[in-house]
């Protein structure tokens, strides 16, 4: 028995928390951002690459940092962000012409850090993900989150103070 397609109507742009429902991603996501698999994000296996989902996730993230206030993020002359560390768990595979949504949100944030979790939704979700994020100034010392990153992340996420 064929599984009808998971079909999104946005792609490269921002989701928010209404529409993600009717997707059937469930709280506490509240932002994500669509993407279609084509076939150069096949690999041998015809199912998309790994590296392919990192860097959904990558796209994903410019996205919310930009909406959560931060919108000079990878700019020149911006200060910079950068992952400390990065894991993820695939659950399913993704195939060619599937639409994911990727969706994060910060969970935990300190001074010049926090802590994102993610995950890429198709017809179930597809992979879970948590990265620690350190910000920095322009000359690599540790800089306090720019902008309203920080009460946003409380407000909007829930994030927990450190």
């Amino acid at each position: 028995m064929n599984e009808q397609k998971f079909r999104i109507s946005k792609h490269y742009e921002p989701i928010k928390a209404t529409d993600l429902r009717g997707y059937g991603v469930p709280e506490p996501w509240n932002f994500g951002v669509g993407f279609r698999a084509t076939f150069g994000d096949l690999d041998a296996q015809n199912h998309v690459s790994n590296v392919k989902c990192l860097r959904w996730i990558e796209a994903f993230r410019m996205a919310y940092l930009r909406a959560y206030g931060w919108p000079e993020y990878a700019t020149p002359g911006a200060n910079l962000m950068v992952i400390r560390r990065f894991q993820i768990d695939y659950l399913k595979p993704v195939h060619l012409d599937d639409d994911v949504i990727v969706t994060g949100r910060t969970v935990q944030v300190g001074r010049s850090s926090c802590t994102m979790e993610y995950a890429i939704w198709g017809n179930g979700q597809i992979a879970t993900a948590s990265a620690v994020l350190v910000f920095l100034d322009q000359h690599g010392t540790k800089s306090d989150l720019p902008g309203t990153l920080r009460p946003l992340m409380i407000e909007w996420d829930g994030a927990q103070p450190r």
